[in-house]
């Protein structure tokens, strides 16, 4: 499909939607790739959104919401009515229930509607945190007990080969009569055991399973570690509750990346689309750009108590930018290398002083030598030794304090339940900002009559 084919696709699907032509938008639907199918569908107003969701089977519903990022899904599905947003969740797999479910401000009243299993499955995942082997796994599996036969078992998979179908059915899992775990079957070995087999003597005994509240980063370090197609989740007493497919931890992984990264950019409240309400869009930008005016007005203070110093010598007003975002910088490269060695279990909140220790020798190799740079541009430009001086100690400090203060924001504010990623990056440019000044310009105070 070429370029202009695609721009104007939404247009066409608003047409089709308008004329209530359902068999043209199915049609048109079946010839986009997934990336145009979320495109078209984003840019049609919202009232021809839920008019084509109601429009479509139950089925072919939830496959284009399949197609949208979550919360664009949960808006769609919120505006439809209660009958519609349950009937389409029903085909809905249990562990995209629970994220979209989750997204709601109000589900109880599109779970009342839904299949009283399917409901009773979203509920119990709702109880896990999105970011738990609990919140990752899904709960369609097939479980039976040791005492029957593999021929038992091959029959009953027959039976119910057409509700079994959506089922990703990789391993059978076995369990006694309190549903705790017992063991794994693999498909290979039913196939090729007697019929007449029990399935305790041709199980993996104590088979490898995930606690269902091991967090994100244990769960994809597990995966990391074993090439396995799923793990069986347990809750504390051993009953088998889910299985983590890799597939689910991928996907929450690059939505924890991508929450960090709109966070970092001063975007809270979750995803932003412009498709979304623009007082929406406004408040959640404002939320953050409000507090970055205290945290300026807290650092431009530090100059206000100067200024007699800064205006006999306004060359210093050249180098505090400077320095301030050079130690910024420095401070962010240690905060980068926190986050990422947090992220994948190398480092644990309680080794702040480790990890100071490791940044004190980077940044003080770094501070001397940016800060000789920097205080040879001084003099080279004034001709004045102090000057220079002034500006090199000054950002060899700054970068110093910066290194060490980056490397072990992320770990406190780990430990004391803070969103690192969040936090770090405006306390620190806070923080070396205010003590950039507070050097260039107390050390100028001291040397006032030589600049």
């Amino acid at each position: 499909m070429d370029t202009r084919a695609t721009d104007s696709t939404w247009e066409v699907l608003s047409s089709l939607v308008q004329a209530n032509d359902t068999a043209g938008v199915r049609a048109l639907l079946d010839t986009l790739e997934p990336f145009d199918v979320a495109r078209a569908v984003s840019r049609l107003t919202l009232e021809d959104r839920t008019r084509l969701l109601e429009a479509l089977e139950p089925a072919e519903a939830a496959d284009l919401v399949a197609e949208l990022s979550d919360a664009q899904a949960a808006r769609l599905i919120e505006g439809l009515s209660v009958a519609k947003a349950a009937a389409i969740l029903d085909e809905i797999p249990s562990d995209d229930q629970a994220d979209l479910l989750g997204l709601m401000p109000n589900p109880e009243a599109i779970l009342e509607e839904m299949s009283p299993l399917e409901a009773s499955d979203a509920r119990r995942l709702l109880d896990y945190r999105p970011d738990t082997a609990g919140g990752l796994m899904i709960t369609e599996y097939l479980a039976f007990r040791g005492t029957q036969t593999v021929g038992e078992i091959v029959a009953d998979l027959e039976r119910n080969r057409g509700s079994y179908a959506d089922y990703s059915v990789q391993y059978l899992y076995v369990v006694d009569d309190a549903a705790k775990l017992e063991g794994v079957l693999r498909m290979r070995d039913l196939v090729f055991s007697s019929p007449d087999a029990a399935l305790s003597s041709v199980m993996i005994r104590n088979p490898i399973s995930l606690n269902a509240s091991a967090p994100l980063d244990d769960v994809r370090q597990f995966f990391e570690r074993r090439n396995y197609l799923g793990v069986p989740v347990v809750e504390a007493d051993g009953r088998l509750v889910g299985v983590v497919r890799p597939l689910a931890v991928a996907e929450e992984t690059g939505r924890k990346t991508t929450r960090q990264f709109l966070r970092v950019s001063g975007i809270v409240g979750g995803e932003e689309f412009r498709t979304m309400p623009m007082f929406v869009r406004s408040g959640r930008r404002l939320s953050w750009l409000s507090i970055n005016i205290v945290l300026n007005i807290v650092a431009a203070s530090v100059i206000a108590l100067y200024t007699d110093t800064l205006a006999a010598a306004i060359a210093l007003a050249v180098f505090l930018p400077m320095i301030s975002d050079m130690s910024g910088c420095s401070g962010n490269q240690a905060v980068a290398v926190s986050l990422r060695e947090l992220t994948l279990g190398l480092v644990r909140p309680r080794e702040v002083l480790r990890v100071i220790g490791k940044e004190a020798g980077v940044g003080a190799i770094n501070g001397v030598v940016l800060g000789a740079l920097l205080a040879g541009v001084a003099m080279i430009w004034k001709g004045n030794a102090y000057l220079g001086l002034i500006v090199g100690v000054s950002l060899a400090a700054n970068t110093l304090l910066a290194v060490c203060l980056g490397g072990s924001l992320p770990l406190i504010l780990k430990r004391v339940r803070l969103d690192p990623a969040l936090v770090s990056g405006p306390l620190l440019t806070t923080v070396t900002d205010m003590c950039g000044f507070f050097l260039v310009l107390s050390l100028a105070s001291l040397m006032l009559t030589r600049l």
